[in-house]
């Protein structure tokens, strides 16, 4: 067994290059090989979010705190609320973060495949973000 402290592990802001906003990521477990699990609760200030983005695995979100918005390529955003749970298949394009006016706070679990557990393309514009 291993219990990792409150407070052992640090906040950090995420890259640019992945997130547009406000945003940042405590991380929760990193599983050691062979383990492949990886989570994190993932904080969004308004109009905060993710570049578009696929799991190799799948991705499962648990929104803890707030509202926000999620979108697969080529349907419709949906908004995504306290409570609920979303599980995005294996190789589904998506993004997901906060709603307009609103902060969110998301628990990100995936698994990693050969050492990755996401695949990183373009930044969402404001534009397909307002659902244009």
């Amino acid at each position: 067994m291993e219990i990792k402290p409150c407070g052992s592990r640090l906040s950090v802001k995420p890259s640019p290059d992945y997130f547009i906003g406000s945003v940042r990521v405590d991380p929760i477990m990193d599983a050691p090989e062979p383990a492949r699990m990886r989570c994190a609760s993932v904080t969004f200030e308004p109009g905060a979010r993710t570049a578009w983005h696929t799991h190799p695995l799948g991705q499962t979100l648990i929104v803890t705190a707030g509202s926000g918005l999620a979108q697969v390529w080529g349907e419709s955003i949906r908004e995504i609320r306290t409570g609920d749970v979303v599980w995005f298949p294996p190789g589904e394009k998506h993004w997901h973060g906060a709603a307009a006016a609103t902060a969110m706070t998301h628990i990100a679990i995936q698994e990693a495949l050969d050492g990755k557990a996401v695949d990183w393309m373009e930044h969402v514009t404001d534009s397909q973000y307002r659902g244009g």
